[in-house]
């Protein structure tokens, strides 16, 4: 005796040729109207996202009389703006971002994937208040921060060396971030622990099973915490503030607060320090997008 399955089929309502239903539960018609409807739905949606980016990018080029006025469409091309923010000492805030953001980062990486794999790997007593120290960290404004940040970097613990006034006080602080732990060890907690098991036998050790075994397959996830890590560190703004102690310390943030009180400079300098400050960004989601997008991807299938 046979047993036949039958599959249910998507019932369609009386009268409703030509209907489909989408992914929210709503009806979309396929006609004339609903096409124009849709074209005019996402050129607003880009004209609300992309406007104000295409602003920077054609006020940055071009020479704007007028402060209150911006235009997306360019005129009177010129690159006077760039050389007016270099004359500004914009290129040596950049110079101090790159740092901060390079071993700022490489920091925040390093610390984030040895500690997701203690926590993801390792049983221990009070690992359950170390996750909960961890999450209750990102919790708690820079606001609240500052004031206990900049005591203890004057004077730091242990070594009771001084950080104000370095470059080391902008990157300290953030080579470790709660949310890059978090992430990570919820990676590697995905990682069959077969793997590691047939490593030992292969008489691999701790930090050969880490290097070869684990660390390899948590690439996306390293891409992921790399985009936000890196975003995170460009756009400090409060702590740079607390440590740089003379203007040659700032970095790009800084640097565009000031040029903003400047009223010699224009808004055209204004818009190409901007760009500069938007660039980076941009270039590092552009470097690491195959990488974040299948750490996206694997969170959401493992999830």
């Amino acid at each position: 005796m046979t047993t036949r399955l039958t599959i249910p089929q998507r019932r369609r309502r009386p009268g409703a040729s030509g209907v489909t239903d989408t992914a929210l539960g709503l009806s979309g018609r396929r006609g004339p109207v609903s096409v124009v409807l849709r074209v005019v739905l996402y050129v607003a949606i880009a004209f609300v996202f992309a406007g104000p980016l295409l602003a920077v990018l054609v006020g940055a080029f071009s020479e704007l009389s007028d402060p209150a006025e911006l235009s997306l469409i360019p005129d009177s091309f010129t690159l006077n703006n760039f050389a007016v923010a270099a004359d500004r000492g914009v290129l040596g805030y950049l110079l101090n971002s790159f740092l901060v953001v390079g071993f700022g980062l490489l920091l925040q990486i390093s610390v984030s994937v040895l500690a997701a794999y203690a926590l993801a790997r390792k049983k221990f007593r009070g690992m359950t208040a170390v996750l909960l120290l961890i999450l209750a960290t990102m919790m708690l404004p820079e606001e609240i921060l500052a004031i206990p940040l900049s005591v203890v970097l004057s004077d730091l613990p242990v070594f009771g060396t001084n950080l104000i006034g370095s470059l080391a006080g902008m990157i300290l602080p953030v080579g470790a971030w709660g949310f890059s732990i978090l992430v990570m060890t919820e990676f590697m907690r995905e990682v069959p622990i077969e793997l590691e098991e047939a490593a030992r036998i292969d008489g691999a050790g701790e930090l050969r099973i880490f290097w070869s075994v684990v660390l390899p397959l948590c690439r996306p996830a390293v891409g992921v915490i790399g985009v936000f890590g890196f975003t995170m560190v460009w756009d400090q703004y409060l702590l740079p503030l607390i440590v740089a102690t003379e203007p040659g310390q700032y970095t790009l943030p800084i640097a565009l607060r000031i040029l903003r009180s400047d009223e010699q400079v224009g808004s055209g300098v204004l818009l190409a320090s901007a760009l500069l400050a938007l660039l980076p960004s941009v270039i590092a989601f552009l470097a690491m997008q195959r990488q974040f997008m299948r750490g996206l991807t694997a969170g959401a299938v493992k999830g």
